[in-house]
C-alpha cells in the first residue's frame, strides 16, 4: 500500500512539474497575436507595372541573306523575317510588354501616405495598393531616394489605419522583432526573429546604418515594416544577404527615424538634398593609425580631395584623418558619409582633423551632393628608361609633364613593373605612387631616387603606407614586410 501511494505521488509530482515547466516556457516565449491584430491592417500590398516598348523590326536575325541559314529560315518560317515583302510579320509592328512585380509598404498617416522601398516603385508606370480589407487604390509616387532606398507614395483615401512609429535608438540587440509583408505575393505574412546587430554598414550603402535581424525576409517583403514588441515600427525591411537568392538568416532594415527624415523632404520637394565635402575616405586600421602617429584606430582617412570642393576650400588635404565632424567623434569611416549627408547645403560645420601628429580645427561650408558623382581621370605611360626593381620589388619611373597635367598632380611615380616577390603589395603596373608616410609625416614623391632612399632606411618589420592612385580612385595602401635588398 505504501509503495502504491508513493508511486501515485511521484506521478502527480512529475505531472505538476511538467505543467509548471510548460507554463513557464509559454510565459517566456513572446506572443505576437495582439501586435499583428493592431498593426497588420496598416500594412499594404504594393504591385507595380512596368510597360516595356520594343520595336519588333529592330529584332534582327542572327545571319544575313548570304548565309545558307537565311534560305532555310525563309522557306520554313516565311512570316518571321523582318521586312519581307508580302508577309504580315509580327516584326513589322512595335509591341508592348508588361512586367509586374510585388512589394510591401505601410501607412504612416490616416490620409493615405505610405512608406516603401525605392526599388519597389523604381521605374513603375503604374502602382496599385491593396489594403487588408481588399480595397484597391491607384497610388502616386511622390518621391524616391535610391541612396537610402526609401520611397513615399500616396493614395486618395481617408480614415485609414496607420502604423505607430518607434525609436530605433532604443532598440537592443537580441530584442524580438516582427516583419509583416507580402513575400512571394502572400499578403500579410508574419515572420519573427531577433535584432542581430545595429548600425551595420553595407557595401555601396554609405547613407544607412542598417538594423540587422534574423527575421525571414523574402522577395515581396521589401518595403514592409519591422515592428518591435510594443507594436512600434522601428524599420523598413530593405534587403537580404544571400548566396542562393532566398533568405539565409541575414536581413537588413532601414531605421525608421532616418526614413522619416527622408520622407519629409520627399513630401516637400520630391527629392532629397544632402551635404557634400568632396573627399574620398577609407578606414583607419591599427597599422594605418601607427603610420600616422595615432594612439588608436579611429576616424576617416582622406585619400583624395576634389579640387575646389568644400573640403579643398577649407584646407583639408589628402592624408588628413577626420576625427570629429560637427563636434561628434568619427569612430569609423563609414559614419562620416551619413553625418555629412545629413547636413544642408550651405551649412557651416566644424571639422577636427589629424595632421602631422597634431589636431587641427577647420570650418567646412557644405556643398550639395549631386545625383551622380564622377571624377574622370585618364592615365597611361611608357617609360623611356628601363627601371630597376627597388626594395619593394617595384620598378618605378617618373611621371611625364603630360601625365601630371592629365592627373592634376604636381608629382608622382608610376609603377612600370612588379616582380614576383612584390605580388603581396597588391600594386600593379600603371599605379601612381603620390606620397609615402615617413616618420609620421606625409612625404610627396618627386623622384625614384628619393623614394628608394626613403625606404632603404626603414626597418624590414616596419609597415610602409603609400598613397596610391589607380584610375580615378585614390587610396592609402599598407605594405608589410620589406626584403633585405
Amino acid at each position: 500500500m505504501k509503495k502504491f501511494n508513493f508511486a501515485v505521488l511521484s506521478v502527480v509530482f512529475f505531472s505538476m512539474l511538467s505543467l509548471f515547466s510548460l507554463h513557464s516556457l509559454a510565459r517566456e516565449l513572446p506572443d505576437f497575436t495582439e501586435l499583428v491584430e493592431t498593426q497588420g491592417p496598416a500594412v499594404v500590398n504594393i504591385s507595380t507595372t512596368h510597360i516595356i516598348k520594343r520595336n519588333a523590326r529592330s529584332q534582327e536575325l542572327p545571319f544575313d541573306e548570304n548565309d545558307p541559314a537565311f534560305e532555310l529560315f525563309r522557306r520554313f518560317f516565311p512570316g518571321q523575317i523582318p521586312g519581307m515583302p508580302g508577309q504580315q510579320s509580327p516584326y513589322e509592328e512595335p509591341r508592348e510588354y508588361k512586367n509586374q512585380s510585388l512589394g510591401s509598404g505601410f501607412i504612416i498617416s490616416a490620409d493615405g501616405y505610405i512608406l516603401t522601398n525605392a526599388h519597389v516603385v523604381d521605374g513603375a508606370d503604374a502602382v496599385t495598393v491593396k489594403l487588408t480589407d481588399k480595397r484597391e487604390f491607384k497610388a502616386k509616387v511622390l518621391g524616391a531616394d535610391k541612396r537610402t532606398d526609401v520611397a513615399l507614395i500616396k493614395i486618395e483615401a481617408t480614415h485609414l489605419p496607420f502604423s505607430r512609429l518607434g525609436d530605433p535608438q532604443k532598440l537592443k540587440v537580441g530584442e524580438w522583432v516582427v516583419a509583416i509583408g507580402s513575400p512571394f505575393g502572400f499578403d500579410n505574412t508574419v515572420t519573427a526573429g531577433i535584432v542581430s546587430a545595429k548600425g551595420r554598414s553595407l557595401a555601396q550603402e554609405n547613407f544607412v546604418p542598417f538594423i540587422q535581424t534574423d527575421v525571414p525576409i523574402n522577395p515581396g517583403n521589401s518595403g514592409g515594416p519591422l515592428i518591435n514588441m510594443r507594436g512600434e515600427v522601428v524599420g523598413i525591411n530593405s534587403q537580404i544577404y544571400s548566396r542562393s537568392g532566398g533568405f539565409m538568416g541575414l536581413s537588413f532594415a532601414i531605421p525608421i527615424d532616418l526614413a522619416m527624415e527622408i520622407q519629409t523632404q520627399l513630401k516637400q520637394k520630391g527629392r532629397v538634398s544632402r551635404g557634400r565635402m568632396g573627399v574620398v575616405i577609407q578606414e583607419v586600421d591599427k597599422d594605418m593609425a601607427a603610420s600616422f602617429g595615432l594612439a588608436k584606430a579611429q576616424g576617416a582617412l582622406v585619400s583624395s580631395v576634389e579640387k575646389s570642393a568644400p573640403a579643398d576650400v577649407a584646407g583639408i588635404l589628402a592624408g588628413d584623418i577626420i576625427l570629429k565632424f560637427d563636434g561628434k567623434p568619427v569612430d569609423e569611416s563609414s559614419e562620416l558619409p551619413r553625418q555629412v549627408g545629413a547636413k544642408k547645403p550651405g551649412e557651416k560645420v566644424p571639422v577636427q582633423i589629424w595632421r602631422k601628429g597634431k589636431t587641427l580645427d577647420v570650418m567646412v561650408t557644405m556643398g550639395q551632393l549631386p545625383d551622380d558623382e564622377a571624377l574622370p581621370v585618364k592615365q597611361g605611360r611608357k617609360s623611356t628608361e628601363p627601371p630597376k626593381a627597388n626594395r619593394l620589388g617595384l620598378m618605378l619611373g617618373p611621371l611625364s609633364a603630360e601625365q601630371k597635367r592629365t592627373l592634376g598632380v604636381p608629382n608622382g611615380l608610376v609603377v612600370e613593373n612588379v616582380t614576383n616577390g612584390s605580388a603581396r603589395t597588391g600594386l600593379r603596373p600603371g599605379d601612381i605612387l603620390l606620397s609615402v608616410i615617413y616618420q609620421g609625416a606625409q612625404v610627396e614623391l618627386k623622384s625614384v631616387a628619393q623614394f628608394n632612399e626613403l625606404i632603404s632606411g626603414i626597418d624590414k618589420k616596419e609597415p610602409i603606407t603609400l598613397l596610391v592612385r589607380r584610375g580615378d580612385v585614390q587610396t592609402f595602401v599598407i605594405i608589410k614586410g620589406l626584403s633585405d635588398k
